[in-house]
């Protein structure tokens, strides 16, 4: 799930409603957990400089206090492509440090990763999880942490200017026994860390690409026409588009082999389409393949089978 943090607001305030924080105890995550974990993250960002993306509401003394804790060793994919639709869902994994005087055993103390979009102090949008961290205490003072990050590209959690790099981030807050449903929530009396550029991976537009050669069989020595289309995701419109101007490789299989060898290199079309022609030699399977792109996933087509007689 996404807070998308623009300055652009609901009723003076962030739509932060789609926010769903990764904890270290919930099973899954709840509407109001959701709802109460991204006010403490908003009254946080509120009161820091520099955070004006989250200046929603948050009034004098309402600002969370700051956590005795840090974040290392966050791990994560180098890469993750998304389609147009499900439920994509990696994990990142990390070492928090933390005061002596922090609980982290508590049922009300949560931690979990996130990646955001652009600068840490003015991101363009986060990325969390829908479920809780899970954290193994390793010392007094240290744990071992890993939790997933959920993304529902049919949702508008990402838009086609998002592809590229984002970086890794981690966050804890302490509500320390106060109730976020209560008349008398304060939230100065509740702790928050969070921490940015830990790390960082592509989010990448997932990509398609097919290969169909004729004629089927084929004589030695004639021509075989090898068409194909090379499409990817369009999170805007949620419809896979073709790719215009790439280098794509046509690639040979020999009947019996396990290596592709290419033949030669052609760009796709203004509409993503392939159309280039070779001569048959021995029985095998042709096929395109893409190398991808800093915003678009490598991609080779299944291979299709001549036999040449």
């Amino acid at each position: 799930m996404r807070i998308r943090a623009t300055v652009a607001a609901v009723s003076g305030a962030l739509a932060l409603s789609a926010f769903a924080m990764p904890g270290a105890h919930a099973a899954m995550a709840d509407p109001s957990y959701k709802a109460d974990t991204a006010a403490v993250l908003r009254a946080a960002h509120s009161a820091t400089p520099g955070k004006t993306a989250f200046r929603a509401a948050a009034t004098a003394g309402d600002a969370p206090y700051a956590l005795n804790a840090t974040f290392s060793n966050f791990k994560i994919a180098k890469s993750v492509k998304f389609g147009i639709g499900g439920h994509v869902v990696f994990t990142a994994s990390y070492t928090m440090t933390h005061g002596a005087d922090v609980d982290i055993t508590a049922t009300d103390f949560v931690t979990g990763p996130y990646i955001y979009r652009g600068s840490f102090d003015t991101p363009t949008n986060m990325l969390f999880g829908d479920n809780p961290a899970t954290c193994k205490v390793t010392s007094a003072t240290t744990a071992a942490c890993t939790g997933k990050i959920d993304v529902y590209p049919g949702e508008g959690d990402l838009a086609n200017t998002e592809a590229g790099t984002w970086k890794g981030a981690a966050l804890a807050i302490a509500y320390n026994g106060q109730d976020p449903t209560s008349s008398t929530f304060d939230y100065s009396k509740v702790g928050y860390a969070d921490q940015g550029n830990l790390a960082s991976t592509l989010v990448l537009h997932n990509s398609m690409l097919t290969a169909d050669a004729s004629p089927e069989p084929v004589k030695k020595g004639r021509t075989i026409t090898v068409t194909g289309k090379l499409t990817r995701a369009n999170w805007d419109r949620s419809i896979y588009q073709g790719y215009a101007a790439q280098p794509v490789k046509l690639q040979f299989r020999k009947k019996g082999s396990s290596t592709y060898t290419t033949l030669k290199t052609i760009k796709t079309s203004s509409t993503g389409t392939l159309k280039t022609t070779t001569t048959a030699t021995v029985d095998g399977y042709y096929r395109y393949s893409f190398a991808g792109t800093t915003n678009t996933a490598a991609v080779s087509a299944a291979g299709d089978y001549v036999d040449v007689q």
